[in-house]
């Protein structure tokens, strides 16, 4: 059987640990979905659109390492950016590839559907350019090199790579790969690693200590170093939303999540005040520092990024994540540094009373978390369910996973079905919007079809409640069409052998339905949580306030 250009494409994504490729089949990427179905190590996913197909390759390279994504070209491909616009700005890896014309309607600047009809086929390839590590359209005599440097630079730098394939280069014979891709680029030189070294005994020297850690951490597989630094030297850390639930938030010195001047008071104190904070993979958005909220004195930082780290604004390079924490730890135990003064808190949160009065956000976010299990994928959409979840304490071993940054409504469907496809051995758990759900509703046909069995739970709070906080509190443009939600399993096929659905307007139905969905694992349980349109986190309050501020400066 001759061996194919589309096949090493396969090859290398199989040996890189992917299982699973999204999209949607187009006349151009046919020949290709072949080699996906007869491919030994990979299933393929069927989406209900291409931009359901990006954000489920995005929710499944954040737990996987990398994702794949199957498009055809033009409608396809364009359907699909937003989805990998997100996954570059939160620098989540996968492989979009595009079948595309054959090189010789290419060559002869065809006027052929799908394309703007100038004889350029090059448009596209130049947009995704803008949002990919690297793109390459594949060529027979350069096809594994150009395959080899995109998956490549995008398993490196942690964003999306592009492929163009035509349909006719996709079955041209190639040859196998003749040894693994290299993609370890982590390069630490030892003269930096020794300046460092005394860099950091000099600076720590008799001061006190927190940690603050981030989402860059998990992408830039530092997770160990770190949580190694917080558990060895027993400083107290906090993390950022995004961050959330990378590191154990039931250790006895996790201090919280910090949210800048939004944060709860001890939580900011022991970041806002410490002698010495490291920041680890730190990155400072909008949201993640409540609209900039956050009063940080760098020069008491030592800050570990991705390639190089800085201590007091001095930067050290090329210097691994990694390796910056390992010496970071390896110092402070040297040193025999403390903490920064924090008192954790010992007690529970209270659960509301279990009554029939009416379900409050606050009492649902109190009684939702309660009931998550270690082995939780937790998978929230941008709004009240973004900013319900990211200040409850999580269990042990469970996932975080929102898009802080990129803020697609929509996202959380299609991404939990990634994330679960992920890890099957992590039961997913989506919080997501009626607004935020009809954008991608569909997605839930797919979670069926494929037998993942979440709880998706779909608050129904009547329109855009994030927007409302922010503004237009009673303007029409935040209102949104009324769905009879109990219907929408079925018209995508859930059925009494494969669904359950509920519907919760009072704190001890959702209470029942959450013990319910704990029991029931063997089937999808969709829960509809009613609540009012005004009724908001606490923490959503106060940024939609600083963010109505900041729309406001001139």
């Amino acid at each position: 059987m001759t061996y194919t250009v589309g096949r090493y494409i396969l090859d290398r994504l199989a040996e890189l640990g992917v299982d699973k490729v999204f999209g949607v089949p187009g006349d151009f990427n046919l020949f290709f979905l072949d080699d996906v179905l007869a491919h030994e190590k990979l299933d393929w996913v069927g989406n209900a659109n291409e931009l359901n197909a990006g954000y489920a390759a995005d929710g499944y390279a954040r737990v996987k390492g990398l994702g794949a994504l199957v498009t055809t070209y033009g409608v396809g491909e364009l359907s699909a950016i937003n989805a990998t616009a997100g996954s570059f700005a939160e620098n989540v890896p996968v492989i979009h590839i595009v079948g595309a014309p054959s090189l010789a309607a290419q060559n002869s600047h065809l006027r052929m559907h799908h394309t703007l009809g100038d004889g350029d086929f090059k448009h596209f390839m130049r947009m995704a350019s803008e949002v990919s590590a690297a793109v390459a359209a594949i060529h027979p005599a350069t096809a594994a090199s150009d395959i080899d440097s995109v998956i490549r630079s995008a398993v490196i730098q942690r964003k999306p790579g592009y492929l163009m394939l035509p349909v006719d280069v996709s079955t041209m014979p190639t040859t196998p790969p003749a040894q693994p891709l290299e993609v370890d680029s982590k390069v630490s030189s030892p003269d930096i690693e020794q300046a460092f070294r005394k860099a950091v005994a000099d600076f720590m020297q008799g001061k006190k200590v927190t940690v603050l850690a981030d989402i860059m951490t998990e992408r830039l597989g530092a997770v160990a170093e770190v949580r190694d630094l917080v558990t060895e030297t027993g400083f107290p850390f906090a993390s950022l939303m995004w961050g959330k639930a990378v590191l154990d938030e039931t250790e006895p010195n996790f201090a919280g999540i910090y949210v800048g001047g939004l944060s709860a008071e001890p939580t900011r104190a022991v970041v806002e005040d410490a002698e010495v904070l490291i920041c680890a993979g730190v990155e400072l958005t909008d949201t993640t520092t409540g609209i900039y909220s956050h009063s940080i004195d760098f020069s008491r930082v030592i800050n570990v990024a991705a390639e190089s780290t800085s201590i007091a604004g001095r930067h050290y390079a090329p210097l691994t994540m990694a390796r910056s924490l390992t010496i970071v730890k390896e110092v402070a135990l040297e040193l025999g540094l403390s903490g920064t003064d924090f008192e954790a808190t010992t007690t529970q949160e209270p659960l509301p009373q279990i009554t029939d009065e009416a379900l409050t956000q606050d009492a649902l976010w109190k009684v939702l978390s309660s009931n998550l299990d270690s082995k939780n994928t937790v998978v929230v959409d941008m709004g009240t369910s973004f900013f319900g979840m990211a200040t409850r304490k999580f269990p042990k071993d469970s996932r975080f996973i929102g898009m802080p940054l990129w803020g697609s409504i929509g996202y959380s469907i299609p991404a939990l079905l990634g994330a679960a496809m992920a890890d099957q051995g992590s039961r997913g758990v989506l919080m997501v919007g009626d607004g935020s759900a009809q954008l991608t509703i569909q997605e839930i046909g797919t979670i069926i079809r494929e037998e993942i069995n979440p709880v998706i739970f779909l608050i129904n709070n009547d329109g855009y409640t994030i927007e409302r906080s922010i503004h237009g509190v009673t303007a029409s443009y935040n209102d949104i069409t009324a769905y009879d939600w109990s219907k929408i399993p079925g018209a995508f096929g859930g059925r009494e052998d494969n669904t359950v659905i509920l519907r919760a307007a009072t704190i001890r139905e959702f209470d029942e339905a959450c013990h319910l969905a704990r029991e029931t694992r063997d089937k999808l349980v969709f829960v509809e949580v009613v609540t009012a349109p005004m009724d908001m986190p606490e923490l959503l309050e106060k940024f939609g306030a600083q963010a109505a501020q900041l729309n406001k400066k001139k």
